[in-house]
């Protein structure tokens, strides 16, 4: 059973978010207006987020709650989304329980010790609410101040977590990836698992703050097929998204290049099934199946295109959905850092006036 067709848990049954336009769609409810929010609309493209983040590295900037709270809020006040994205990086729970990494400008997470043995799984201990003290810290103090706009939770998945410790950092092939899950499988499945159980345990941290709803990143698994990722991520991802079900938070699933997966990445577990760019939603619906909303997926690259060519893109978009169950209005990938804040402000515009009830 999903967590849209089970009565909602205490917390979010008393929560001036219930009724939100974001929340419905994720319940596949009737909603006054389509819902939209953009990932990684947390700073990025917007110079208010350039001007607080500068000198702090990411991973400091990550730790530090109430920075936490003026970036996450600031893409609310100026866009006027239906939603927050809470600020975080899908590496901070592995960075909270030890493990030496960076995130180094230019290039992303670097691993100093890749995870390639058995010997390594020692490495990747539980987490606890201790760990990230300050994710707690900074959702407080963002639902006070958020008031009826939901803030969404997010994790990396099991995956994509797993690409970046075997790989030591971004991967274009995968190669020490692809190697381990098809060489030692067993090995594999139990880093995996361990990557579950912290990426379940950074998720109830975050909703029993007063996150929600949570996405779970899969970043890299569209550079699998069909069934590799059944045999070999399924299960683990899986995991997550029971370990917080309990909570009755609507869940959401995505990955970029999932196209040939978005069925299966419904199975996994998730209420809402992102949908990148690449297939249109009518047909990402026939892939995913009934009971499930949908999210997505404007092209990213289309917001750098004139005013009349990024509303013609969005109403393509807007069209293919009409007959979804649920759907929230989103990218198909994230907010570019050279994106003009005023085109995304202008499409939220769009957006609302073109579906309002």
């Amino acid at each position: 059973m999903s967590a849209n067709d089970r009565p909602m848990g205490q917390q979010t049954k008393t929560s001036t978010t219930h009724e939100s336009a974001f929340l419905k769609a994720c319940r596949r409810e009737p909603v006054p207006h389509t819902p939209v929010w953009f990932m990684r609309q947390a700073g990025r493209s917007l110079p208010e987020y350039l001007k607080v983040r500068e000198g702090i590295p990411m991973l400091d900037s990550c730790m530090m709650p109430e920075l936490v709270a003026e970036i996450t809020m600031q893409p609310v006040r100026r866009h006027k989304v239906d939603a927050a994205i809470y600020y975080s990086d899908i590496v901070v729970p592995l960075k909270a329980i030890g493990i030496d990494l960076d995130i180094k400008p230019g290039v992303g997470p670097v691993i100093a010790d890749p995870i390639r043995t058995r010997a390594d799984l020692a490495r990747l201990r539980d987490l606890t609410p201790e760990d990230v003290g300050y994710v707690t810290e900074a959702i407080g103090l963002l639902t006070a101040e958020l008031g009826s706009t939901p803030l969404i939770g997010f994790a990396g998945a099991p995956f994509t977590l797993a690409s970046y410790l075997v790989e030591g950092g971004p991967s274009r092939n995968h190669e020490h990836t692809k190697a381990l899950m098809y060489g030692d499988p067993q090995l594999w499945a139990d880093l995996l698992d361990r990557l579950a159980e912290i990426t379940g345990a950074f998720l109830k941290v975050q909703i029993e703050a007063g996150a929600s709803a949570v996405q779970l990143f899969d970043s890299w698994v569209g550079a699998l097929a069909p069934a590799d990722y059944r045999r070999s991520v399924l299960p683990a991802s899986a995991k997550v998204f029971e370990a917080v079900a309990p909570y009755g938070v609507p869940r959401i699933h995505f990955g970029v290049g999932t196209g040939e997966l978005l069925g299966l990445m419904g199975e996994a577990g998730a209420d809402v099934v992102g949908v990148d760019w690449r297939v249109p939603m009518d047909e990402a619906a026939r892939r995913v199946g009934p009971g499930k909303a949908l999210q997505g997926n404007l092209d990213p690259a289309v917001l750098f295109a004139p005013t009349a060519t990024v509303e013609e893109k969005t109403q393509e978009v807007l069209d293919a959905a009409a007959g979804l169950e649920g759907h929230v209005f989103n990218l198909g990938h994230g907010v570019m850092p050279s994106m003009d804040p005023d085109a995304l402000t202008r499409l939220v515009e769009y957006v609302h006036e073109r579906t309002a009830r």
